[in-house]
């Protein structure tokens, strides 16, 4: 049997990594993982934001940021030129970039599914879903062009199961009216069978498409929920924002390379129960 180089199984040196949603506080943090790993990294978002400039920094002929919209086409398409003027054909895409109703957002948004905003729903399912379409096509196709690539999804606990409603009754016992919205779950959900359609149209290209499924991650949040969330989950915390580093290192690596069309599940166990 041959021996196996585990350095190499799991290298992601030589790898140039596009992350969707880099200002975000998992894209910041995706982005230096892959930094640290050796990678190339493009980062792609709105507005660049103080880490995208530290970064930039840091790794001068490593990490690249790039303006970009994801729900526009046209965006991304400029954005695939100047990457490959001036670094290369992408090997990595993780589809980070998402919205979703925070805490703090207008009544409207976080009452009853029954009053739920059209508007709403448009704007989260033309970011979260819309923007994985665009983005996989515009540079998935490239990297089945080139014949490699790793695609990585990231969806929701909410987008395998239910939003657990229980978990927001502290809010409506202090007399707020508050359920977790329909269009982020629903969103999340449509990314677990994008991936295996591409997954399946892109195997004979050496394409893999993947979906990496994560739980709630540590911010800040509000003490109450904090307790609500924890109890419900059987690790009994949050996740640190670190914790889907390894996962993601692994899609991207050789030590995956029979994996595609599949989910991974990073959760606390959540979806477990």
């Amino acid at each position: 049997m041959k021996k196996v180089n585990m350095k190499m199984l799991f290298d992601v040196s030589r790898e140039i990594v596009l992350i969707t949603g880099v200002s975000g506080q998992l894209g910041r943090t995706y982005a230096r993982t892959f930094l640290e790993s050796g990678a190339i990294v493009v980062g792609l978002d709105l507005v660049a934001g103080n880490h995208s400039e530290i970064l930039e920094s840091e790794y001068r002929d490593k990490f690249f940021f790039c303006v970009a919209d994801v729900t526009s086409k046209s965006s991304l398409e400029l954005a695939l030129e100047e990457i490959l003027l001036k670094i290369g054909v992408p090997t990595v895409l993780i589809n980070n970039a998402a919205i979703d109703s925070p805490p703090g957002a207008p009544i409207e948004e976080t009452g009853p599914f029954e009053t739920y905003p059209e508007a709403s729903w448009d704007k989260v399912m033309d970011v979260n879903v819309k923007g994985v379409f665009l983005a996989s096509q515009i540079f998935g196709a490239e990297m089945a062009r080139n014949n490699k690539g790793s695609i990585i999804n990231i969806s929701s606990i909410y987008g395998v199961v239910s939003p657990d409603q229980s978990i927001y009754e502290y809010r409506r016992l202090r007399g707020e009216t508050f359920y977790k919205p329909v269009a982020y779950s629903a969103s999340k959900s449509a990314i677990l069978n994008l991936t295996k359609y591409l997954a399946v149209y892109w195997a004979k290209n050496n394409v893999r498409v993947n979906t990496l499924v994560i739980a709630g991650v540590e911010n800040n949040q509000d003490a109450d929920f904090k307790k609500a969330y924890c109890g419900r989950i059987p690790i009994g915390r949050m996740a640190t924002e670190q914790e889907y580093n390894g996962a993601l290192i692994f899609l991207s690596s050789s030590a995956s390379q029979y994996m595609t069309g599949s989910q991974l599940v990073v959760d606390g166990g959540w979806t477990s129960i």
